[in-house]
């Protein structure tokens, strides 16, 4: 079994800084611990936490695709443990703490790496 502790059950340090750089289309995060990600917009909108993304359940999260060029509208902070990210594709459901911002941080090369297999499979099936 593997014994691997969960970001949501561990104490994940709070950002210091959180940037937008709309040109770039990416989201700059520093956190307390010296950790900082850049994370691509279209990343973040596909990796949402809302339910319409992730669904209720385990399992793999809904395919979300077409979002290359989606921006980031606005941060809003969500009490003193997270922001909404608001996207100009209408998305505004997820709620992106501080652990979900760290773990798609931390996870990034195997979640996209995986996301573009997904997309890839589901193009070949569609041309098929």
């Amino acid at each position: 079994m593997n014994q691997t502790p969960s970001t949501e059950r561990t104490q994940v340090p709070e950002p210091e800084d959180i940037r937008v750089r709309r040109g770039s289309r990416v989201l700059d995060v520093r956190f307390a611990d010296g950790a900082e990600f850049s994370l691509p917009f279209e990343y973040l909108r596909v990796f949402s936490p809302s339910a319409e993304v992730r669904g209720h359940g385990g399992g793999e999260p809904t395919l979300v695709t077409g979002k290359q060029d989606v921006d980031i509208e606005r941060v809003e902070p969500v009490g003193q443990y997270a922001v909404r990210l608001c996207f100009d594709d209408g998305h505004r459901t997820g709620i992106y703490s501080w652990a979900v911002l760290y773990e798609l941080g931390r996870d990034y090369a195997e979640n996209w790496r995986r996301y573009r297999e997904r997309v890839a499979a589901a193009e070949a099936e569609a041309s098929s």
